[in-house]
């Protein structure tokens, strides 16, 4: 793992500097300047940072919090404000590991209803706002770091299915992820939002936006990105992105 000791954190950059997308097999990174965004649920473990100071955090529902750091669940409603500051979100998908993989970045946290909330930094997610480049090593740095703390893997039949999924170009229908996990249907739909923490069907937008996140982040117009990734059109792509993320493409794209 990056040694925070040789990276030393620097005022604010200006908003001015572009947001960073890193969508790769199993994780995507986001690191940009961000203000308020709604209530809103993901469908994989979620760690985020503010990167030069302390963001608003709320959690289903409840009071507002000031944090550095947090890690939350799949399937755990939030809303955060960090008032145009910079912030680092890492997504890791499950069939890779879950939160509590996550756990040990914010070493020393809270709990709060589905969420650990801490003032640990995250310099490494800095580092990959800076720099912008050698991030899968880094990502791969604090993987290795983090699969080895994880105490719980989902069931391998929903991890064979997420994997399946991310490793082809045809919509992932229920009965085809179904069959992958050699499970029926119905079986599949019910073992996957325990495993998970959302539905197939929620899991599967997700899958859809990460698509959309890669090419738009590679130079993609939107709605050229959201016919890739199989959305109807750039309304159906933005109304899906607002719900999973509480705000609109605009702000992060």
């Amino acid at each position: 793992m990056t040694d925070p000791g040789r990276l030393n954190e620097r005022a604010a950059p200006s908003a001015s500097r572009p947001a960073l997308w890193h969508v790769d097999d199993g994780w995507a990174l986001f690191a940009g300047p961000l203000h308020h965004n709604d209530r809103h649920v993901h469908s994989a473990a979620v760690h985020l940072a503010g990167l030069y100071g302390t963001f608003r955090l709320r959690i289903a529902g409840g009071g507002w919090l000031s944090c550095r750091s947090a890690v939350i669940r799949a399937g755990t409603p939030y809303e955060f404000d960090v008032g145009g500051e910079p912030l680092g979100v890492f997504y890791l998908e499950p069939n890779v590991a879950g939160a509590d993989a996550l756990a040990p970045l914010v070493a020393g946290a809270d709990e709060y209803g589905g969420a650990l909330v801490g003032g640990a930094d995250a310099s490494w997610l800095r580092a990959a706002y800076e720099q912008r480049s050698d991030i899968g090593a880094s990502v791969d740095d604090v993987l290795g770091f983090a699969k080895r703390q994880a105490r719980n893997r989902i069931d391998a039949r929903i991890a064979r299915a997420v994997s399946a999924m991310a490793h082809s170009t045809a919509a992932a229908s229920v009965t085809i992820a179904a069959h992958a996990a050699g499970l029926s249907a119905s079986r599949f739909q019910h073992l996957f939002t325990r495993e998970v923490g959302v539905p197939f069907r929620r899991y599967r937008v997700w899958h859809r936006l990460r698509a959309a996140i890669r090419e738009a982040a590679g130079g993609s117009s939107l709605t050229s990105a959201a016919h890739t990734a199989g959305f109807a059109d750039q309304a159906h792509f933005t109304r899906e992105f607002r719900r999973t993320f509480g705000a609109p493409p605009s702000r992060g794209l």
